[in-house]
């Protein structure tokens, strides 16, 4: 998993966040994957992408899901640099013979119309070009209820991480079945 504060699970115990349900909801229903969230609070595509040649190198996964984008949004990165890293975050994991799963994420309209819609686009568009399967938003059915989110009114609360999960599910569940055995970790070093 490589993600932001939404997959870091900021403001919840460990086992509350979505990331530790998906281990959770493998190990019941018999899936063999071991899941290493290498998801950072705050993370951009710059720097996961600084990260990412050593995360495959230590953790050599069979399966990499991409959930990040929200912060360079926020921060106003140009589109073609948003689409440019995220096409980069999809194809080191793939040459090091992981598939990818690509989140894809909305920012608040107050960038105005024109950015936050090529925004929203940039993910379908990289999921295309790339051909890797896409969660068109993953906080669908959260972004517009307070109940779902802490009091910075950002992060999602302990309440809405199983309803991540389920948005995640439908299109990772497939593709744990064409998923190579895990790889055991090489040893930090």
């Amino acid at each position: 998993m490589l993600g932001d504060s939404l997959s870091a699970g900021y403001g919840l115990r460990p086992e509350q966040g979505w990331v530790a349900l998906l281990q959770r909801r493998l190990r019941e229903q018999g899936y063999p994957h071991r899941v290493v969230n290498a998801s950072v609070s705050g993370e951009t595509t710059v720097g996961a992408l600084a990260r990412l040649p050593r995360t495959l190198q230590v953790h050599r996964p069979a399966l990499v899901i991409v959930e990040l984008g929200g912060n360079d949004g926020l921060r106003g990165l140009p589109i073609e640099q948003l689409r440019g890293n995220l096409e980069k975050l999809v194809e080191l994991p793939r040459q090091a013979g992981a598939q990818v799963l690509l989140a894809g994420m909305r920012i608040p309209t107050n960038y105005g119309p024109q950015y936050t819609e090529r925004f929203f686009a940039t993910f379908g568009e990289v999921a295309r070009r790339k051909r890797v399967p896409l969660v068109p938003f993953f906080l669908e059915r959260l972004h517009f209820d307070d109940r779902h989110f802490q009091a910075d009114g950002i992060h999602p609360n302990a309440a809405a991480q199983p309803i991540m999960l389920d948005n995640v599910w439908p299109v990772l569940k497939p593709m744990l079945a064409g998923a190579r055995a895990p790889a055991k970790a090489a040893a930090a070093r």
